[in-house]
């Protein structure tokens, strides 16, 4: 017996590929609608491009190695430094602000948990170039869109919301500032998600007061309006936020998905202002979607002095929300005809290839018997595929020309109905609107009389 995947990694059977294609298709749809174009880049990277940005220490989770050159490369584990490095390479020529998405597939070497495998997709938006909080609005409403898309509501998923700007000019005035900041922001990141105690011994190394200390670890239930500086320190933050919150509401983002909360820092360090993670509303599962603003980190990586902001959004746990709630769906894309009939000689068989090619060509997907089989079991196999209508030859086809098309019950609106040419046939294949390939229905799934949806079980 051959092995199966290996850990962390997945198999894609059509009906998983399907699932993953409905939400790919929600994905771009969404990005297409907000302004967004597609980029990609390359799987694998020099090593430098990420331990430039993390550290030495990311080196032990990810999946890198000498090359056959002698160089030093990674599987990507994040997609934000290869964005860097394009922006980088043509920032003077991009129309600003750049407005990119991308679908990679990521590789991280980490401990197998619920929510997170060894590799995943990820949806990431990026603007570049702009500096104002509309910006943050516009990403975030975004991301809210594809969870109403995929037929999520308020009381499925909730946006924590934050502004680390405001967080380091409270915890400036709790004694907290410098290099201490950072540990500061790596403990709050881990409230609620590791005992208080550990929480405390950890704010304690770092010097903080025992006053402070119990400030601290009282964020999570400390509002917004009681860290806000009164005068002096960052009141700008203050008024950004406030414009933040009002934008997102002209955004159509109601306050029913939102929640201010002070622990939503995003622990890396590069992050620079205004933060979010979305979460199912039950607390079930891990972050379905995080990002914020990282002004400095395009210069820092790539070398384009550029704000910046950006969100990931992974498969793996929003792939599961969906399951448990009955909404994922999948988008195959049904046949239009099964060419039926006798193909139990060469000449007969030729036949059905005859009909099937010239649908074919005519934009239609046709399937045919590939060996002799009785027509019941062909009509099986063509409502298997979910095919649109059922095709039959007429007797003396070769002189006639002529085919019988019948519409399979439950199944989209067919092209044709009933004894006609082949020609005839073709005609109305090719007259019938065809989507372009990329485009989605509201529900993302792609449009046309071939597709139908189906809903999976939870």
């Amino acid at each position: 017996m051959s092995p199966g995947a290996l850990p962390g990694f997945r198999d894609f059977y059509p009906t998983e590929l399907a699932e993953r294609a409905y939400l790919f298709g929600v994905w771009r749809e969404i990005a297409r609608r907000f302004g967004f174009v597609e980029y990609d880049g390359p799987p694998l990277e020099p090593l430098e491009l990420y331990t430039r940005k993390s550290g030495e220490e990311i080196v032990g989770q990810l999946y890198s190695f000498t090359d056959k050159g002698d160089r030093e490369v990674s599987l990507r584990p994040e997609m934000t430094p290869t964005l860097a490095r394009m922006v980088a390479a043509r920032a003077a020529a991009l129309r600003k602000p750049v407005r990119w998405f991308s679908i990679p597939q990521l590789f991280r070497y980490e401990r197998q948990q619920r929510g997170r495998l060894r590799e995943h997709f990820q949806l990431n938006m990026d603007i570049v170039g702009e500096a104002d909080v509309s910006a943050d609005a516009e990403l975030l409403a975004a991301a809210i869109e594809i969870m109403r898309a995929l037929g999520l509501a308020a009381s499925d998923v909730v946006a924590r919301v934050s502004d680390r700007r405001i967080i380091e000019a409270y915890l400036a005035s709790l004694g907290a500032t410098g290099e201490t900041l950072g540990g500061v922001f790596a403990v709050i990141d881990k409230l609620g998600r590791q005992p208080t105690d550990v929480s405390e011994r950890k704010l304690q190394e770092l010097g903080l007061s025992a006053k402070a200390i119990a400030k601290v670890i009282e964020l999570p239930h400390t509002r917004m309006e009681k860290i806000r500086p009164a005068n002096g320190g960052d009141r700008d933050a203050a008024g950004r936020f406030d414009r933040y919150l009002g934008y997102l509401s002209a955004l159509g983002v109601e306050s029913d998905w939102l929640r201010v909360d002070l622990t939503v820092v995003r622990g890396l360090a590069y992050y620079t202002g205004i933060v979010f993670e979305l979460f199912d509303a039950k607390g079930a599962l891990r972050a379905i979607c995080g990002g914020g603003r990282y002004d400095d980190l395009l210069g820092a990586i790539g070398g384009a002095d550029l704000p910046a902001l950006g969100f990931g959004m992974g498969d793996v746990v929003l792939t599961e929300l969906l399951r448990e709630r009955g909404l994922l769906k999948t988008a195959p894309l049904a046949v239009d005809f099964w060419v039926a009939g006798d193909a139990s000689t060469p000449e007969s068989l030729a036949q059905l290839m005859t009909v099937a090619a010239a649908l074919r060509r005519a934009g239609a997907s046709a399937e045919y018997p590939l060996r002799d089989q009785s027509l019941d079991k062909q009509r099986k196999a063509a409502k298997q595929l979910g095919a649109t209508s059922i095709l039959t030859l007429s007797e003396g086809f070769s002189e006639s020309k002529e085919v019988e098309v019948q519409p399979l019950a439950g199944t989209a609106e067919p092209a044709a109905v009933g004894r006609m040419t082949l020609e005839a046939l073709v005609g109305a294949v090719r007259r019938r609107p065809r989507p372009s390939a990329d485009m989605t229905t509201a529900n993302g799934a792609p449009t046309g009389a071939r597709t139908r949806a189906h809903h999976s079980g939870s």
